[in-house]
């Protein structure tokens, strides 16, 4: 009895013992290795901006009145001529607006008719002296309201007819449709817009350019346009017109770059990047690894030397090159950039800094 309470005594102990050793404490998280480099000088600023090919021409095209769209006749895309029909109100409403004017007509000249004779008749009776001249004129004024009211009558039924054209909307110019913004079987109000036009002729690129910087640009200046069909070519253009407000919920403004060269093949909504010069010189570039952006906005992480920490540092960048892109404000000389990695970093993370040979760096101002 007593060797069996010695061996459950011995197994519990051995199992204690075993369970201790097997706790290990948790493992520090070692500093995740990072490429860094500092700013580089950098050459002469060229701002690109992306844009898409347009027409120098794009009106919106609306009914003259309101009404139930019985048919549209034409889809996005579609090449339209000079005249050509593209959509039809219901003709009903108008059809009978269109008798009631002639009803109207008719009423006027029957009245007129009748006011006429009075006159006439009051006319003689006034020559034989047996009605008083007060009851001629007035057979007079009656006549000539009737002469007014036949001729507002008429206008009315002329522009009656007029509406009777308007059901129809017919293309003011040869092109292309760039927007459908109804179906059939909708009810538009007079005015309202039903296509967008792409007028044939001359293209432009419509780009935006940022709110921060739109005192940099000016109606005018010389800009290159590349396409996306002919990446090896820029074409000469100028920036033709930009819009007076920025727009509420992008900050930017809308601009249009106009080619230089009028015979230059560029498709409607063909990708194209418009550069020009930047006024404001950057002194600094960056790897393209190293930048990152969110919401719109780049940044690139910056190393603390003191801590070894990287913080997210927002930058303001000129046009992209192959390897690197120019910074043209947010760093210094003296910042160590991350060059690699940048996506899987977080703000305020330890890092180890290595450079490309993936030695340590020691973090400190550059000589």
């Amino acid at each position: 009895m007593i060797s069996h309470r010695i061996f459950y005594l011995i197994f519990y102990t051995t199992v204690l013992v075993l369970t201790g050793c097997s706790a290990e404490e948790p493992a520090v998280k070692a500093p995740r290795p990072v490429m860094v480099v500092q700013p580089q000088a950098a050459d002469a600023v060229v701002l690109a901006f992306p844009g898409e090919v347009r027409a120098r021409l794009e009106p919106e095209l609306a009914f003259r009145l309101g009404g139930k769209v019985a048919q549209r006749l034409v889809d996005v895309g579609a090449q339209v001529k000079t005249d050509q029909v593209l959509a039809e109100l219901d003709p009903e409403d108008v059809r009978l607006h269109l008798d009631a004017m002639r009803a109207q007509v008719s009423a006027a000249e029957a009245n007129l008719e009748l006011v006429k004779a009075e006159r006439d008749r009051y006319s003689k009776l006034l020559d034989r002296q047996l009605v008083s001249r007060s009851h001629y004129d007035n057979a007079q004024n009656q006549f000539k309201n009737g002469e007014a009211r036949l001729r507002q009558a008429r206008a009315e039924l002329e522009a009656a007819k007029n509406q009777a054209d308007y059901t129809k909307l017919r293309a003011p110019y040869y092109g292309v449709i760039a927007q459908a913004r109804v179906e059939a079987g909708q009810v538009v109000a007079a005015g309202q817009t039903v296509f967008v036009l792409a007028v044939d002729g001359e293209r432009e690129v419509a780009i935006n350019l940022p709110e921060h910087a739109i005192e940099r640009f000016k109606v005018g200046q010389p800009v290159e346009v590349s396409l996306w069909s002919q990446p090896d070519q820029r074409f000469a253009g100028e920036i033709r017109e930009i819009a007076p407000a920025a727009d509420p919920r992008s900050r930017t403004y809308a601009t249009r770059v106009a080619f230089r060269t009028a015979t230059i093949a560029a498709e409607l909504g063909q990708s194209a990047r418009v550069y020009m010069q930047s006024d404001v010189p950057a002194q600094y570039a960056v790897p393209l690894s190293a930048v990152n952006a969110e919401n719109g906005q780049p940044y690139v992480w910056v190393v603390d030397p003191a801590r070894s920490t990287v913080q997210q540092r927002k930058v303001q960048l000129g046009a992209y090159t192959q390897d690197t892109v120019p910074v043209l404000s947010g760093l210094t000389a003296n910042d160590w950039v991350v060059a690699a990695g940048v996506h899987i970093l977080q703000e305020g993370q330890v890092v180890r800094p290595v450079d490309r040979a993936n030695q340590p760096v020691q973090l400190s101002a550059k000589e």
